[in-house]
C-alpha cells in the first residue's frame, strides 16, 4: 500500500490505494462478504496458487470464529498449498483478531495482513503480526 493510503480518521467509498492490485481484490471481496452477511467482520485470504477466499465472522452460540478464522480455515479445507495475503474488513480496533492472524501465520509466516475498519480506515498493514 502507498503511505497516503493510511490517513487517521479518513472514510472511502472505493477501495485503499494497493500497490498489488490483487490485494485490492482481497479488500473488495472482504467488504462485500461482510455487507451481503451483515457481519461484524469479513476477511478474504488468497492462496499461493492465486485462488481466494471470503468469509464472514460467524457469532452463534455454540461457535464462534473471526473472519480470517473462517477463511484461513476455507483454504485449508480446499487443500490451499500456501497463504500469500489476507484482508480483514470491520475489525474492532481495541480487540485485535491474534488468533485469526496466529492461524495464518501457522500456514504463511511471511504473507501480507491488511486489517480495516468498518469505514475502511487501515488500522494495521503489519507483516509480521501475529
Amino acid at each position: 500500500m502507498t503511505d497516503s493510503a493510511a490517513k487517521p480518521g479518513a472514510t472511502r467509498a472505493g477501495p485503499p490505494d494497493f500497490s498489488d492490485p490483487e490485494d485490492a481484490k482481497l479488500f473488495v471481496l472482504a467488504r462485500s462478504t461482510r455487507a451481503r452477511t451483515a457481519a461484524d467482520e469479513g476477511a478474504a485470504v488468497r492462496d499461493s496458487d492465486g485462488r481466494t477466499y471470503a468469509a464472514s465472522s460467524v457469532r452463534l452460540t455454540s461457535l464462534s470464529l473471526s473472519a480470517l478464522q473462517v477463511a484461513v480455515a476455507m483454504a485449508v479445507s480446499s487443500g490451499a498449498p500456501g497463504l500469500e495475503a489476507a484482508v480483514v474488513v470491520g475489525a474492532d480496533p481495541g480487540h485485535p483478531d491474534a488468533n485469526g492472524a496466529r492461524a495464518l501465520r501457522e500456514l504463511a509466516p511471511n504473507a501480507s495482513i491488511f486489517v480495516f475498519d468498518a469505514e475502511g480506515v487501515l488500522l494495521r498493514d503489519d507483516p509480521s503480526w501475529s
